[in-house]
């Protein structure tokens, strides 16, 4: 039997997609942020009864890590795509910065990767898992991007993988502070201390 009552066949029939479901999530925490965000209004949006998401998710925790990671897929597809273009490789050095850095104060990716962070201290080692391959495609990602660039002698001959290390620390602590709409720095301030950082790195001397 499916929560409330409801028998699981008639549960799986009535229930949208499961990609319907996580959209409704992302643009409800886009709209409303993550506290207006509730398994009871979530259903309403889906048609679905809060017992019904949670019979699919099992918790809220869950949903979100689902959502996080559909999201995720989404950016993954896009940073493939510029990776795989043609031309120099600073160029795309530099939009894979701008994918990673947050839009504006409290987008909505950001909000859901902290709320998913900050969830994780109580999180068992299988969602642990699954955050940290997150955390990879993008450390991977980087690294190949910065040995590409290093073979090419674009970049000076530099550890990619320890580079790649400080340069996510980087960019994890700007984002933060703008996902967080801390009055520190505008988005154009951030990726100009970015760009100095990577030429200062990368750059081949003269």
């Amino acid at each position: 039997m499916a929560a409330g009552g409801v028998p699981v066949r008639a549960a799986r029939k009535n229930a949208p997609p499961r990609e319907d479901v996580l959209v409704a999530a992302m643009a409800t925490i886009a709209e409303r942020g993550l506290d207006g965000l509730t398994m009871a209004g979530l259903g309403r949006e889906v048609g679905m009864s809060s017992g019904h998401l949670l019979y699919y998710f099992r918790s809220k925790d869950e949903l979100l890590l689902q959502t996080l990671e559909w999201s995720e897929a989404e950016l993954g597809s896009a940073r493939r795509a510029l990776l795989a273009r043609r031309g120099p490789v600073a160029e795309r050095l530099q939009a894979y910065v701008d994918l990673y850095v947050p839009t504006r104060a409290r987008d909505p990716h950001w909000t859901l990767w902290l709320e998913v962070w900050n969830r994780s201290q109580n999180a068992g080692p299988q969602e642990r898992d699954r955050q940290a391959a997150i955390e990879g495609a993008w450390h991977r990602d980087l690294v190949a991007l910065l040995a590409e660039g290093i073979s090419r002698g674009e970049f000076r001959p530099v550890d990619a993988e320890r580079v790649a290390t400080r340069i996510r620390a980087l960019l994890d602590g700007f984002s933060i502070q703008l996902a967080v709409g801390l009055p520190t720095l505008d988005r154009t301030a951030i990726l100009a201390h970015v760009r100095e950082f990577l030429t200062e790195t990368l750059s081949v001397r003269p």
